[in-house]
Order: C-alpha cells, then structure tokens, then sequence
C-alpha cells in the first residue's frame, strides 16, 4: 500500500469516527438541540459529491470512508428530528397521541 493511500485512508477513518461521540450524546441525551440541520444537509452534500468523485476514480478509501461518514450523519439527522418532534410534542399536549 502506498503512502498516499495509507493517509488517506487513515484521514477518512479519523473523519468518520469524529461524528460517533455527537451520535452516542444525542442518542444518551435523546436531544439534538445544538445540532444544526443546514450544517448536516451541506455536510451530506460534500459527503455525497467524494463518494461519487471516489467511485469516478475507483478509489475505495475514498468511497468507504466517506460512505461510512454519510450513514453517521444521516442516523444523527434522523434522530434529531425524532427528538425535536419529541420537544415539540411535549410544548404542546394536545397533539400528544391519545388526547
């Protein structure tokens, strides 16, 4: 394996890794009040645009570790909106399922 490939790949794991600690707070906390939907939708494009750059250049380092990122960023999406709508629900009890 050649140098280049070896930093990168170690640059899109450390990348990738870097999101688990906010999607374990978020998942702990069952809240995403500091999350930033723009900042994610964006991140996901970027995300988006290297896995498709990876796989034009049959580059899997580049496809595998931007992959991995963008299932993170989508599970810590997903679950801040589940958690808002639960803060929502909450402010509100008469769209609470039930009454």
């Amino acid at each position: 394996m050649e140098t280049e490939q070896l930093i990168g790949i170690v640059a899109g794991v450390c990348t990738g890794i870097s999101l688990v600690p906010q999607l374990v707070k978020i998942r702990k906390e069952k809240q995403a009040e500091g999350t930033s939907t723009v900042m994610l939708i964006t991140l996901l494009l970027g995300l988006g645009g290297w896995i498709v750059y990876g796989v034009m250049r049959t580059d899997y380092p580049v496809i595998f570790t931007n992959a991995f990122s963008f299932i993170i960023n989508i599970w810590i999406m997903c679950l801040s909106v589940k958690y808002s709508r639960r803060k929502d629900l909450q402010k509100r009890p008469d769209k609470m399922p039930g009454h």
